[in-house]
């Protein structure tokens, strides 16, 4: 599968489902209090996916049970929607979701802070977020894709922190997930020159300790080896006269 480039009519279709995935994590992030458990935000956003006539990108894809995957503390990603996994004041959840609408997919991830956290996940949580911009920044015709990933890398590591080598950003639009990969991580002048048309997803993921991970028993669930905190976000953006216009734009994440 090479990589697609998308018509400006394509792209207005791919905004519309990034807006309603945009719009679900804004409602997502209304309801998420101490005591609530992933399996409830699960089924929150499965009535809310359907009040906006389209449907959960990741429920049953290769498999998975949730219509989001909810990654806590030191997971990272994919985490699996658990009537027993509950919040607590000093948590971090990751809330990674995206739908299905008239054909093509949208996709964002946020981390969120329950309560008071420790000043370290804190500081984690708002380098990731930031990081996820200079990807954004760096996603321009004439660039290749490396140089998202290196900006990415760049600023997480001088913070201390880590980006995820085994999962990465990926393109998307009539497909969840398509070429190119876009790691975040590696040297600048890379892979494929970056095109007017393209969609991707840029998501970085950091860890507070080690990049390295497990997965667990269950095949989904990633965490981190160290089982240190790790904190994930995402947009999905186009690329249109030349630059990245970002489609998941939320009330709170922009």
């Amino acid at each position: 599968m090479g990589i697609y480039t998308y018509s400006i009519d394509e792209i207005s279709i791919i905004e519309e489902a990034c807006l309603i995935t945009a719009r679900v994590l804004d409602d997502i992030e209304r309801i998420i209090k101490v005591g609530i458990s992933t399996y409830e935000l699960d089924a929150f956003a499965q009535e809310k996916i359907a009040e906006y006539n389209a449907k959960p990108a990741f429920l049953g894809y290769r498999g998975f049970p949730g219509a989001i995957c909810a990654s806590k503390n030191e997971v990272v990603v994919h985490g699996i929607p658990d009537k027993n996994i509950k919040l607590a004041n000093g948590d971090i959840i990751g809330i990674d979701m995206g739908v299905h609408y008239k054909g093509f997919y949208g996709d964002s991830a946020r981390t969120f802070s329950i309560g008071a956290i420790d000043k370290e996940t804190q500081k984690l949580i708002e380098v990731t977020r930031e990081s996820l911009y200079k990807g954004i920044d760096n996603s321009k015709v004439g660039n290749r894709i490396s140089d998202i990933s290196n900006a990415v890398e760049q600023h997480v590591t001088k913070y201390g922190f880590s980006p995820v080598r085994e999962f990465v950003g990926h393109g998307i639009g009539a497909n969840l997930h398509e070429e190119p990969s876009i790691p975040n991580f590696g040297e600048k002048g890379k892979g494929p020159r970056i095109k007017n048309g393209m969609v991707f997803a840029i998501e970085p993921m950091i860890n507070i300790g080690t990049y390295d991970v497990d997965v667990l028993s269950d095949g989904w669930t990633v965490v981190t080896k160290d089982k240190m905190n790790s904190a994930h976000f995402e947009h999905t953006v186009a690329i249109l006269d030349g630059s990245a216009k970002i489609l998941t734009r939320g009330k709170t994440f922009n």
